[in-house]
């Protein structure tokens, strides 16, 4: 049996996102920025993707700029707070220990000229108390960039009471949404939310392709500097067959996601329940505010890249955390941030699972997972 259970590093292009890529490189390959026709054919095309991708989260067309990743928005959406704060004097940032990597490495970058960074712990059940953040800003905080959920905990944060929060107190506030977007409810103008950052692939559409939300108070700096496209805000000829791809599986998202969601929970709860029968194991964040088809558990006395190649062998496509760091020797800092032991952090295993997940592959998962543990745990020397 083949199953695919890694979704929070990359989900299957859907049908319909596929269709829409190859009919934009048949019908709409003219460039955007040009005035003959084939080129302004390309552009509206283009603009009325936006528009798609716009009320999805309850945005103005005018606030999206479409990029290659979640990370480039995510680089994109500090530095041009960054810039804004130095204008105004203020160089304190506040952020969560357990960021995606491209918040954090762009923070420590920041640091280094001159900003004070705040990361806010996250407890044991991976959440940023809103309390803590709001004792954490000072007067001269420019900028708040909390995750909405975390792309291996899976844990969903507070975010329209963060957002709040940073209203009161006149403070910039970024979302990294790459893990939700698609998979639970986003509106920009009811959360409070100043800059959100989203990723295609995540949610079925194609890779290389993203888009920032920056409303329309903020002054977005240019990390790519050229043409005028996208307001003059991202140069680069836009990726149109992947914008109209991304859109296309945005909006089938956004229209299946309760469907969705009540079928991953069920199957997600019937995991978690199974894998917490093993001896000396344990689920890692909240186990409700978390994304749908996210399962993080730790075994005791293991190793996660043994779990890993033992249950590809046996078909199924796992994780031990994020895909941009699978290559790294040491534990994941999201399961260092919740305070798990050393010996737990380093038999941490995330399964991402699908829509189209069924039960048969729910069992096949537990039962595989119980078998390797204990296989692994026979020959173990720790």
């Amino acid at each position: 049996m083949q199953v695919y259970a890694d979704n929070a590093a990359t989900t299957k292009i859907s049908k319909a996102a596929m269709d829409a890529v190859t009919e934009c490189m048949k019908n709409y390959y003219g460039n955007p920025s040009s005035l003959y026709t084939a080129g302004q054919t390309a552009k509206q095309k283009l603009e009325e993707t936006r528009e798609e991708i716009a009320a999805a989260i309850n945005a103005n067309p005018r606030e999206i700029i479409f990029t290659s990743s979640g990370s480039e928005s995510n680089n994109q959406a500090l530095v041009s707070a960054a810039v804004s704060g130095i204008n105004k004097g203020k160089r304190h940032i506040i952020s969560s220990a357990f960021e995606h990597h491209s918040i954090l490495h762009m923070l420590s970058k920041l640091e280094k000229y001159g900003f004070e960074i705040t990361l806010l712990p996250v407890h044991e059940n991976g959440i940023v108390r809103t309390n803590e953040l709001e004792a954490a800003i000072r007067q001269d905080t420019c900028l708040v960039t909390i995750m909405s959920a975390n792309n291996e905990i899976g844990t969903i944060q507070p975010i329209k009471e963060i957002g709040a929060i940073c209203r009161k107190r006149g403070v910039t506030f970024h979302t990294d949404a790459v893990q939700a977007v698609g998979h639970i409810p986003l509106n920009v103008k009811e959360q409070n939310i100043d800059m959100l950052s989203a990723s295609g692939h995540k949610f079925h559409g194609p890779k290389g392709v993203g888009f920032l939300y920056a409303n329309k108070g903020i002054p977005l700096q240019n990390l790519i500097e050229g043409g005028a496209q996208e307001r003059g805000k991202r140069a680069g000829t836009e990726n149109l067959p992947g914008i109209m791809g991304m859109a296309v599986a945005l909006k089938e998202a956004v229209a299946d996601m309760d469907k969705n969601n009540a079928h991953m929970r069920y199957i997600r709860d019937y995991i978690s329940k199974g894998l917490s029968e093993i001896p000396h194991s344990i689920l890692n964040g909240d186990a409700e505010k978390r994304l749908p088809g996210n399962i993080n558990f730790s075994f005791e006395g293991i190793d996660s890249e043994s779990v890993l190649i033992l249950l590809d062998r046996m078909g199924i496509s796992a994780s031990s955390g994020s895909a941009c760091t699978s290559g790294a020797l040491d534990v994941s800092h999201v399961i260092s941030a919740i305070g798990r032991s050393h010996n737990l952090a380093r038999g941490s295993l995330r399964l991402s699972i699908g829509e189209d997940i069924t039960k048969e592959e729910a069992d096949y998962i537990i039962s595989s997972v119980k078998e390797i543990v204990i296989h692994l745990r026979s020959v173990s020397l720790i």
